[in-house]
């Protein structure tokens, strides 16, 4: 028997106990992600419609590899943390819903490591 009053029961938690955690790192990757944007597309626009060479000094300068690298970091998982919200909000059937969350998971941390390994590969000399 729990003497615990309801409100006292679900002050601060969502039904999952860490609904707040989640909304709050959405946000956070969400702002995180306006200065990053600015400094990531600067340099990327300039290195359109250059040859390979050329786009390849622009990311081996340390300061665009690492905002690149931040950038896709925190995309993918901005876009992993939204995507979570609308599987668990509209796919009722709980296989498939975790079969999405999992499909979900896999495809943000492949793509996101694959451009961050893209990345690396420039600065590095690859």
């Amino acid at each position: 028997m729990s003497y615990k009053t309801p409100r006292a029961k679900v002050t601060g938690l969502g039904s999952a106990k860490d609904g707040t955690h989640h909304w709050w790192l959405q946000r956070v990757t969400a702002v995180a992600l306006i200065p990053l944007t600015v400094l990531f597309v600067a340099p990327f626009g300039q290195s359109l419609g250059q040859d390979y060479e050329a786009a390849r000094s622009t990311y081996e300068n340390p300061f665009h590899a690492i905002v690149a690298v931040l950038f896709i970091a925190i995309v993918f998982r901005h876009m992993q943390l939204g995507l979570q919200v609308v599987i668990e909000d509209y796919v009722h059937h709980k296989g498939i819903r975790t079969a999405a969350l999992l499909g979900n998971i896999m495809f943000c941390g492949l793509f996101g490591l694959t451009g961050i390994f893209a990345v690396m590969k420039i600065a590095f000399g690859g």
